[in-house]
């Protein structure tokens, strides 16, 4: 017998997955797994107190998954991208003549600035982090700065650029779900984007050149890093071709999965043609990540990564968190969380501020962005429309919230999966991600002043049931 979905039973899975996820990370130290098979359970268990069977749970489940498939093969191609590019010297290279070339002054702006051009041109956060912004975060240790600062500035500059990027996964899927336009839709995050990033840019500057965290290294620790990559690796410049044939197969349109596996193989060969290295020890290092052993400690902890393994235990947690996703959607709870949300919309301040308090409840009960997005936008766009609000609005809210505020997110997959790759904790490199608190800020302010707020009257176009029954 069916029973119907509360607000008290659907927010059940929500708080056991917070109350979890506290435990784990402050207490046990255990990492996100575990908590999202709570998560997981709780759902599971509210889905069938509610009517479904366990068979219907299941379907859930494989539905919620089926939708990271796409970004479960990037993420394991990234791992052996990161371990080629090593082996072959690439991200060598870009240390040793970054270490050179950059002041410590400019240099945290620089990183953002640089990732976001990176990232714009991609179309991946992802693939900005795990290789400029591994180099980055290689450099500025090297200058002395923080490893969290440096990796909050990576942060704000890959997000910033996979925001507005039309090559971006999840600026394609908002304007859809929101039913509008792509270019109208980037076009329209211009406003609230690049104020926050400026604005970031001006905070890193100022935090990175005040006493206490500014860049400390002198030469000798400088020249010591430089020393020792250039006694194991070959440095060239015709290495830095190779991010350089990775932006332009973005820039034409190739599509992601194949694109990065011929730039991981691209890696794979000039690690064999100009490092000397074995197709054994080349397929080692694709698989389990680079070792180094230079007696460079610093050298070592930067160079000690990559390798398709190394992203296991990310796609285990896309896999945790979009089960989670799937039977939080199809049970019903989502649906109810945020229509008792909706009830309490009134203003335009009401509507921007709900879809993105929406997107956020999304993200920290699931953790992933492709959820955070289409959930909400799926449930407001009928109100948007109702109020006259153009719909653009509306994807430029959870792309806010879904895209770069989900960062905030400790067990979310963005902030896991950069956690692995620099080897830090997220409450390491979260209070310096500005770009992340500041975006869904400026929407919130745009939303109570009316600011950049477009209208549109939607009186004459036809509702989604009546375009349906129409096709039928």
């Amino acid at each position: 017998m069916k029973k119907e979905m509360t607000i008290g039973l659907s927010i059940i899975p929500i708080l056991a997955l917070m109350v979890a996820a506290a435990f784990s990370i402050l207490v046990w130290e255990a990492g996100m797994h575990f908590p999202l098979m709570i998560g997981i359970i709780a759902a599971a268990s509210i889905a069938m107190i509610c009517g479904s069977t366990w068979n219907d749970v299941q379907q859930m489940m494989v539905k919620g998954v089926s939708m990271a498939l796409p970004a479960i093969f990037i993420l394991l191609i990234i791992g052996t991208i990161v371990g080629s590019w090593i082996a072959s010297g690439v991200i060598p290279t870009i240390i040793f003549y970054g270490l050179s070339i950059i002041k410590p002054e400019i240099f945290i702006p620089i990183v953002a600035l640089v990732t976001g051009i990176v990232a714009v041109t991609l179309g991946s956060s992802f693939t900005a982090i795990a290789t400029v912004g591994l180099a980055f975060m290689a450099i500025g240790q090297g200058l002395g700065f923080p490893p969290g600062l440096i990796a909050g500035a990576v942060i704000s500059g890959a997000f910033f650029g996979d925001k507005l990027s039309p090559l971006s996964d999840t600026t394609n899927i908002a304007p859809v779900m929101a039913e509008t336009d792509l270019f109208s839709h980037i076009k329209h995050m211009l406003w609230d984007t690049l104020p926050a990033f400026l604005l970031s840019i001006l905070l890193f500057w100022i935090v990175s050149n005040t006493g206490a965290i500014s860049g400390t290294a002198d030469a000798n620790t400088i020249n010591e890093l430089q020393e020792g990559l250039a006694a194991i690796f070959t440095i060239h410049p015709h290495l830095l071709l190779v991010p350089i044939i990775t932006i332009l197969l973005m820039m034409f349109r190739t599509p992601a999965v194949p694109a990065l596996m011929g730039v991981a193989l691209l890696g794979a060969v000039l690690a064999v043609v100009i490092q000397g290295g074995s197709i054994s020890s080349i397929v080692q290092v694709m698989t389990n990540g680079y070792v180094s052993e230079s007696g460079v400690a610093t050298l070592d902890s930067l160079l000690n990564r990559g390798g398709l393994t190394s992203m296991l235990g990310t796609v285990a947690l896309v896999i945790l968190a979009t089960s989670l996703g799937g039977v939080l959607e199809k049970s019903g709870a989502f649906e109810v969380l945020t229509r008792k949300i909706m009830t309490k919309v009134k203003t335009t301040g009401s509507l921007i501020s709900s879809s993105i308090l929406s997107t956020f409840v999304v993200s920290f009960a699931s953790g992933a962005q492709y959820l955070a997005i289409i959930l909400p936008a799926r449930t407001f766009v009928t109100k948007y429309k109702e109020m006259g609000i153009d719909t653009k609005n509306l994807s430029r809210a959870v792309e806010s919230a879904g895209t770069v505020g989900i960062n905030l997110v400790p067990w979310g997959v963005p902030a896991v999966f950069i956690a692995g790759i620099f080897g830090l904790s997220p409450g390491e490199f979260i209070p310096y991600a500005f770009f992340v608190f500041l975006v869904p800020l400026v929407n919130i302010l745009f939303g109570f002043t009316g600011w950049t707020i477009a209208k549109k009257d939607y009186s004459n176009e036809l509702t989604t049931t009546e375009k349906e029954e129409q096709i039928v």
